[in-house]
């Protein structure tokens, strides 16, 4: 059984994040989608409200939980077995920082894999700071979220 960590600090989830996991769900047995938690790290939507998305999005994939997490995430993977990190990559830029993390992550523990999941093109440009910005201005998110985040982006920015 091959368990896999999709960590990223879904600020908000977005349709590329979707894919990613439902992806990832279909090549392994089970996959734990983590909210990093970075205190250091300004987020528009708190810890709870990122988890209480994706457990809303993740229904359909029967092997998918989500979870929470402060620290590094080798270790988290350690903690639970986790024998690889799913990183998704929408372009060249993205991936050079990617290799880098997944060479970091190799150094701290050896024992753990890290798979890149390209983006598929329609999600290569769907970016969550880029999607907040869009919001904000009244733009149409309506392709690059789901239903329920597009309506709490909306409700953040009226408020």
């Amino acid at each position: 059984m091959v368990k896999a960590v999709f960590a990223g600090s879904f600020d908000p989830p977005t349709n590329g994040h979707l894919d990613i996991i439902k992806r990832a769900s279909g090549l392994f047995e089970s996959v734990d989608v983590v909210v990093s938690v970075n205190p250091e790290k300004k987020t528009m939507f708190t810890e709870e409200e990122r988890v209480e998305f994706l457990r809303e999005l993740i229904k359909p994939f029967k092997n998918v939980s989500v979870h929470s997490y402060k620290g590094i995430i080798v270790n988290y993977a350690k903690e639970v077995g986790a024998k690889v990190l799913v990183r998704g990559v929408r372009s060249a830029n993205d991936f050079g920082y990617e290799f880098e993390l997944a060479l970091m992550n190799q150094n701290l523990n050896p024992d753990i894999e890290t798979v890149f999941l390209q983006s598929k093109e329609k999600y290569a440009i769907v970016k969550s700071s880029s999607i907040k910005q869009l919001a904000q201005f009244g733009g149409d998110i309506s392709r690059m979220v789901p239903p329920i985040v597009a309506e709490a982006l909306s409700n953040k920015y009226k408020s």
